[in-house]
């Protein structure tokens, strides 16, 4: 008698040549994932080549319930790590039945500002260090802290072994490799300075794709989790105090910056950067106020500053990259829940098209 695990497990490919594609998209709040499967004929590569579905907007907070359908566009193709064989995870953005795109829909302008010649010829990088925090599912308090209680003060835990200093590796790990087999480009990760809050990157990625990545390495978190039976928080600052808060660090780059003389052009699109912080903050993430205080290595979210390997700057610059006149910079204001399509675009819209 078969298991419910050997079901689950059972390769398709045996069999048909049909595959189940699982289509995510983002909901109503921004931050709220959802997906849905549906059987395809066979293995599908080009997400031009899959059809379009809807979905109830009414339950998502999308649409009225008078006039609810909502349409899914498939965007990129990822391979699915938790049915495998041919599967597939499609990353959709959202329309109206008439074309239009929804107000929740964040891709749609960012692939707008990527498609720009002038952003397009200068290629863009990201890596983007990706925080959350991982809490005991029905309490919302941190996995292995004491319930009710508090673990002893930061110090010991950002890149810690050990079983009083990590918690969640598993988790951790599975979602690493899981990421490597979907295809996305995660580049690594640590456990962070509060115990329970741990990063994974993502990068280098180009243009559209990094936010693409983003949004399918969280939904692949979310499911392994699911798994555990804990749950991921985005919170930028979970537990208020003496506790590190969680960001989204952006890591960017442009052709002219990684060619020599790139240095000249780095320190003229923070500049830029300094010119817009305001609406830059204000598209980074909710609840950063709490975060960006100027303490627990960030700026405060009032003020713009940047420097040379400071990790309490708005902006930072590594070291190599001045001793090299040429490289990246680091942008740490995004908040852990910022939308990567809005952050990545708006980057490179300030940097690249804006005039000031």
């Amino acid at each position: 008698m078969a298991s419910l695990t050997d079901l689950v497990n059972l390769n398709l490919s045996d069999t048909t040549e049909k595959i189940i594609a699982e289509y995510i998209w983002i909901g109503g709040s921004g931050m709220d994932l959802r997906s849905k499967a549906r059987t395809i004929s066979g293995p599908v590569t080009d997400p031009s080549k899959l059809p379009k579905w809807n979905y109830d907007g009414s339950s998502t907070g999308q649409a009225p319930g008078e006039d609810s359908e909502v349409i899914l566009y498939p965007q990129a193709i990822f391979k699915d790590p938790f049915r495998r064989g041919n599967n597939i995870l499609v990353m959709c953005d959202c329309y109206t039945p008439a074309g239009e795109p929804i107000p929740t829909n964040k891709r749609y302008n960012a692939a707008k500002i990527f498609s720009n010649p002038e952003v397009a010829a200068e290629e863009p990088w990201y890596g983007i260090e990706q925080e959350y925090t991982l809490l005991q599912k029905d309490i919302n308090w941190p996995l292995g802290w004491p319930v009710g209680g508090f673990p002893g003060p930061q110090g010991p835990y950002y890149c810690g072994v050990g079983a009083d200093k990590s918690f969640g590796r598993d988790i951790v790990d599975a979602h690493y490799k899981a990421c490597l087999y979907a295809g996305i480009n995660i580049s690594g990760i640590n456990g962070e300075v509060m115990p329970g809050q741990w990063e994974f990157q993502v990068g280098p990625s180009v243009g559209i794709s990094s936010g693409d990545q983003i949004w399918v390495a969280r939904y692949i978190l979310e499911r392994i989790t699911e798994i555990a039976g804990v749950v991921v928080s985005f919170d930028p600052k979970p537990i208020p105090g003496d506790w590190n808060g969680a960001g989204a660090h952006c890591n960017y780059s442009t052709k002219s910056m990684r060619n020599d003389g790139g240095y000249e052009i780095i320190k003229s699109a923070i500049e830029k950067l300094k010119l817009r912080h305001k609406e830059h903050i204000a598209a980074y993430g909710e609840g950063n106020e709490r975060r960006l205080t100027g303490k627990h290595e960030t700026a405060d979210i009032n003020t713009f500053s940047w420097g040379v390997a400071n990790r309490g700057a708005s902006v930072r610059v590594g070291r190599e990259t001045e001793q090299n006149g040429k490289g990246y910079f680091e942008d740490r204001r995004p908040a852990s829940n910022m939308d990567p399509y809005v952050v990545t675009s708006m980057i490179a819209e300030t940097t690249i098209i804006w005039k000031p």
